[in-house]
């Protein structure tokens, strides 16, 4: 089997977390620089195999999309057109910060630890990728 890699975007910062090979655990990847997304998801993929991309879809607690949904489709489309062997698929990203926050919390990280955003991007990339693997179910 092949990993199953999720993503945060965001307009400075990615959240990125992955699956082990048999889809059964997800962890934290990295956070980077989202100009530099693209480069590093295929610099992973040569080196990992991956079989689907769960990217968070932002909208806000009513349903309505946020600000942020049109970068990601922007993003989403050119991957795409760039890299169709490996799909990409949306999925609901709602409360993903606070529940990052929370965890964070409940975790006793410190309140400097706690302001480290590029945490936050990564816990919500892997709390959207544990939320996928549990639909699945």
């Amino acid at each position: 089997m092949a990993r199953i890699l999720s993503i945060d975007y965001g307009k400075k910062r990615t959240g990125l977390a992955v699956t082990d090979p048999l889809q059964i655990i997800a962890g934290g990847l990295a956070t980077v620089a989202t100009s530099e997304l693209f480069d590093y998801l295929k610099a992973y993929l040569a080196r990992e195999q991956v079989e689907l991309i769960v990217i968070g879809e932002p909208r806000q607690p009513n349903g309505e999309p946020s600000e942020n949904l049109a970068r990601v489709q922007q993003f989403v489309n050119r991957w795409r057109k760039a890299m169709p062997q490996v799909p990409i698929q949306y999925y609901d990203e709602r409360f993903t910060s606070v529940l990052a926050h929370q965890a964070m919390l409940d975790g006793g990280l410190k309140k400097k630890a706690r302001q480290n955003k590029g945490l936050v991007d990564e816990i919500s990339a892997t709390i959207i990728l544990e939320d996928y693997l549990r639909s699945r179910k």
